[in-house]
């Protein structure tokens, strides 16, 4: 199943830009980084069957277990793609909220837009370590 990162705004070189590399080179799941400038833009096309996941502060706030678990069911259901979108700055829409399969959140706090990006990588490693046995999960 293709791991796809959409997110608002360009990463640029930063502190957050070589967490968010580091992990893309871990990760063993198929994993796309598509950025999109702050309004508009081309928005792939998905691989279907697809779900949709929104980084939202209103989301859900999930254990790294319950999240793998989540994206264990989706690649075993038979899905081609799992998209986790990033908003810009305002967020997003309450029509893209309603038609999302997860809102996600990391705790109750706001996070900056760029650290958000590295902190989704870093959990999609850990979620498919979790799936694939891995220790990394219980190492911190």
């Amino acid at each position: 199943m293709l791991l796809h990162v959409m997110a608002r705004g360009k990463i640029a070189r930063s502190p957050e830009a070589d967490l968010v590399a580091r992990y893309e080179k871990r990760l063993t799941w198929p994993v796309k980084l598509t950025e999109l400038p702050e309004i508009g833009g081309k928005i792939p096309d998905p691989q279907t069957p697809y779900k949709a996941v929104l980084l939202d502060e209103r989301g859900k706030a999930l254990s790294s277990e319950k999240f793998a678990e989540i994206l264990g069911r989706w690649r075993d259901d038979g899905m081609r793609e799992t998209r986790f979108v990033l908003g810009a700055a305002d967020g997003h829409s309450e029509e893209e909220r309603r038609e999302a399969d997860l809102l996600l959140a990391f705790g109750p706090a706001t996070w900056p837009h760029l650290l958000a990006r590295a902190m989704l990588m870093e959990q999609l490693y850990r979620a498919t370590s979790i799936l694939a046995g891995h220790p990394y999960h219980r190492a911190g």
